[in-house]
C-alpha cells in the first residue's frame, strides 16, 4: 500500500511520461506497466472500444498470459456499463468466487486474487476498462481507487491524443499516396479506378461508386464502382435531381424511412447498406458529379475524414477534367493531322 503523497509523486511522474509520449503502443503499455508498479500488483491490463463496434477488445496488459487475457472481451463492454452505474469502480476481493465475476477456475489458475476494474473515460465517454490484479487478497482503499480512476483519466486523454496523431499522420500519407495516383495517370479509367478501389479500401468501407453528369439525359450515370453487386448497380438510373442533395456533404441513414433523399430504398436494404456519404465532385465550383461512399453500419465519419474525403473528391474532380482535356487534344490532334493530309493531296 501506499500512502497520499507517494501515489502523488507517482502520479506526476507518470503524467510527465505520458506528456511526452505520442505512440499509441508505448502509450498503452505505460498505463498498464505503471498501474502494477504504482500499486505493487500482480497484473494489469487494459480493454479498448473497437471503433463503431460493440466490442472492448485487450490491447495492452502485464503480468498475465495471453489465454487469460483473450478469455471473454465481449464481457467488458458490460462490465464497463455495470461500473459506471455503481460508481465508477468495481473492487472484488476474492475474484475466484464472487458472483460479479466469471470464469473463476481461470482466475484461480492464473493465481490472481483481487481484482479492481476502472473506466478509461475520454470525451466524456466511456472507451474502455483498466484493470488491476493482485496476487493476495486485498481490500481496496478510497485511494487505491482514486488513484486507478485518475491514472484511467490521464490514460484516456494520452490516447485520444495518440489517437489524434496518428490519425492526421495517416490523413496525410494518404491524401499524397491518392494524389500521387491520381496526378500519375492521364487514363480516365485509371483515374475512376483510383477514385472507387482506393478510397474503399483507405476508409474501410462496404463500397463506393463514382457517377459523372449526362447533360442530354440528365442522369447521373455509373463510371466507376467498388464492393457493390451487379444486380445493385443495375438498379436503374439516378435522376440528376440527386445534385440538388449533393450540393455539399450529405450523410443519409438507411433505416431512415422519411428522408426523400434516398432513392432505391428497397436495394439499398438489400445490399445491406446502412449509411451513404455524399460527396460533390466539382470542378471550377461546378458539381460534375458525385462520389458515393457506401457503409454496411451505421457510421459517423468524423470531421477530419469527412475533409479528407472531400479533398479526394475535388482532386479526382481535376484528375478527371485533365484527363478528359488531354483526350480533346489527342482527339484535335488526329482531325489535325487529316485535314493537313487532305490538303497534301491536293498537290
Amino acid at each position: 500500500m501506499r500512502n497520499c503523497n507517494a501515489y502523488f509523486k507517482t502520479f506526476c511522474r507518470i503524467s510527465n511520461s505520458m506528456q511526452r509520449t505520442f505512440e499509441m503502443e508505448e502509450v498503452l503499455d505505460l498505463i498498464v506497466n505503471s498501474a502494477a508498479q504504482a500499486m505493487d500488483a500482480k497484473a494489469s491490463s487494459l480493454f479498448l472500444k473497437n471503433g463503431n463496434g460493440d466490442l472492448f477488445l485487450p490491447v495492452a496488459q502485464t503480468g498475465l498470459s495471453d489465454a487469460y487475457v483473450h478469455a471473454a472481451p465481449e464481457k467488458a463492454q458490460a462490465l464497463t456499463r455495470d461500473i459506471l452505474k455503481q460508481g465508477g469502480y468495481l473492487a472484488v476481493k476474492d475474484a475466484t468466487s464472487d458472483p460479479r465475476t466469471e470464469h473463476h477456475a481461470a482466475k484461480l489458475s492464473e493465481g490472481i486474487a483481487s481484482i479492481l476494474v476502472v473506466p478509461v473515460i475520454a470525451e466524456e465517454k466511456a472507451i474502455g476498462t483498466l484493470s488491476l490484479y493482485t496476487a493476495e487478497p486485498r481490500d481496496f482503499e478510497k485511494l487505491d481507487i482514486e488513484f486507478l480512476s485518475a491514472l484511467a483519466d490521464q490514460g484516456g486523454m494520452a490516447i485520444q491524443k495518440a489517437r489524434f496523431i496518428a490519425r492526421k499522420k495517416n490523413n496525410a500519407e494518404l491524401l499524397l499516396s491518392i494524389t500521387e495516383d491520381l496526378n500519375s495517370s492521364l487514363d480516365i479509367k485509371h483515374i475512376l479506378h483510383i477514385m472507387s478501389s482506393e478510397i474503399a479500401e483507405a476508409f474501410n468501407v462496404k463500397g463506393t461508386s463514382v457517377r459523372l453528369m449526362d447533360e442530354e439525359k440528365k442522369e447521373l450515370k455509373l463510371v466507376s464502382s467498388y464492393g457493390l453487386s451487379e444486380s445493385y448497380l443495375n438498379k436503374g438510373p439516378v435522376s440528376a435531381e440527386t445534385l440538388s442533395h449533393s450540393l455539399s456533404n450529405t450523410m443519409m441513414r438507411i433505416n431512415n424511412h422519411d428522408d426523400k433523399a434516398i432513392d432505391y430504398l428497397d436495394e439499398k436494404k438489400r445490399e445491406g447498406i446502412a449509411t451513404i456519404l455524399n460527396l460533390p465532385i466539382t470542378v471550377k465550383e461546378e458539381i460534375i458529379g458525385i462520389l458515393r461512399v457506401y457503409c454496411g453500419e451505421e457510421r459517423n465519419f468524423s470531421e477530419d475524414a469527412l475533409t479528407l474525403l472531400s479533398s479526394l473528391a475535388r482532386l479526382g474532380g481535376l484528375a478527371i477534367m485533365n484527363a478528359s482535356m488531354y483526350l480533346q487534344l489527342q482527339q484535335d490532334k488526329e482531325n489535325l493531322e487529316k485535314e493537313i493530309w487532305s490538303h497534301r493531296s491536293w498537290f
